[in-house]
């Protein structure tokens, strides 16, 4: 949840409380996996429940 507060300060200057539904799951997703550490990545993927596609550099569910 903080690294995600870092995230939305950020990325659009919002710097009150935020909510847990107010969190946009996908482009968390996406901010972990390009920022995020090893482990928090590794964490992230291993709550996917569908196989994961590499084709051209993207990923796909």
């Amino acid at each position: 949840m903080e690294r995600y507060k870092k995230f939305q300060s950020g990325v659009s200057g919002v710097k009150d409380k935020i909510k847990v539904a107010d969190i946009e799951i996908r482009n968390y997703a996406k901010y972990v996996l390009r920022e995020g550490t090893n482990f928090e990545k590794r964490e992230l993927l291993s709550c996917l429940k569908s196989k994961l596609k590499l084709k051209d550099k993207l990923l796909y569910l």
